[in-house]
């Protein structure tokens, strides 16, 4: 194989890989890309396919949704008849076991990071499930969680804040790439929070004891070991106090795909207007928000508010990582809020 071929197969292989483990709808699979190696390879690429996806040790420890798995070896088999006579006994075998198997309520995502680790997900199969859109990832997050391995010196020995954690992937990131001193995850919805310990568990992380506690002073401590200190507070935008957001002393704030209805939009701005009376005795925390460019109007609603309450912003440089699978051709932002 010529270098550069190889360099292509090495890149076909890595889009399968992490476009399978994060359960991208398979339309964002590089399918003709994969006809046309076919076309001049053997079974060799499909079975290497196989070891980068169904075969993952990541996905045999947590699979994703069956119907998924079920549809892609489908669309594999499929690209290799059309190329190939012979069938291939490996793909057949390994849909032969996923038709077995049970689908769950839950499946699972995962996320491979620069340091060799990775970022699992237990997540709702539903879209919008339990009336709450915080079950689920959104390309935002995953957006911020690339800015912030690609500027981990604004996180490192720092304590951040996140509001609206959802699933967690943006902080479970932060927490093993970033060294802050101490994470707090928080939203509003008891089966997010349910669901977010339990993904802070699944990644090997400890949580504080009375880590679901709404409000609990960390401090500016010393703590020196390996991982963070992680939190998980129930906080409710409408009703938190500036008392109540000053205790946990956040150096960073953050939000992530935060912005899709005028009531969060409102909602959002208010807790920040708190969080910037807070801080009359110390220095305002940095604080960046991400999201898609779904609506216009809502994003515009945001920058409008914003102005009424006093706070300024400015939108931060697109970044240049591309770590993690999302929809290419997005819109997405993150704005630095000056509280």
């Amino acid at each position: 194989m010529a270098p550069e071929e190889s360099v292509e197969t090495t890149r076909l292989l890595w889009s399968f890989e992490r476009r399978f483990l994060a359960a991208r709808t398979l339309r964002s699979f590089p399918w003709q890309s994969l006809e046309e190696k076919l076309r001049d390879s053997g079974s060799e690429l499909l079975l290497d396919i196989l070891q980068k996806t169904v075969k993952h040790p990541l996905c045999v420890k947590h699979p994703p949704s069956a119907k998924y798995a079920r549809c892609f070896l489908s669309e594999l088999i499929r690209k290799h008849e059309a190329v190939h006579a012979e069938p291939l006994d490996e793909l057949y075998e390994a849909l032969a076991e996923v038709l077995t198997a049970k689908e769950p309520t839950r499946c699972h995502r995962s996320y491979l990071l620069p340091s060799g680790d990775s970022v699992t997900l237990s997540e709702s199969t539903a879209i919008i499930s339990h009336g709450t859109t915080g079950l689920v990832t959104w390309n935002a997050a995953l957006y911020l969680a690339e800015w912030a391995i690609e500027n981990s010196e604004t996180f490192t020995h720092r304590t951040v804040l996140e509001l609206g954690s959802g699933a967690g992937l943006t902080g479970l990131a932060i927490c093993k790439m970033c060294r802050p001193r101490a994470f707090i995850f928080s939203d509003c919805h008891t089966r997010v929070l349910e669901q977010l310990r339990g993904n802070i568990l699944l990644n090997s992380l400890s949580l504080e004891p009375n880590a679901t506690t709404p409000v609990q002073h960390l401090g500016h401590d010393t703590h020196t070991s390996g991982s963070p200190k992680v939190t998980v507070a129930q906080l409710d935008w409408d009703t938190v106090t500036a008392p109540q957001l000053a205790a946990f002393q956040p150096d960073v704030v953050i939000a992530a795909d935060v912005l899709y209805c005028p009531e969060t939009v409102l909602s959002l701005v208010g807790v920040l207007q708190k969080l910037s009376a807070c801080h009359k005795d110390q220095q305002a925390p940095d604080t960046y928000v991400a999201f898609t460019v779904r609506n216009p109007e809502t994003c515009q609603l945001f920058t409008t508010e914003m102005g009424r309450a006093g706070i300024s912003w400015e939108a931060m440089p697109r970044h240049d990582q591309k770590l993690f699978p999302y929809e290419e051709h997005s819109e997405m932002a993150i704005l630095k809020l000056l509280l």
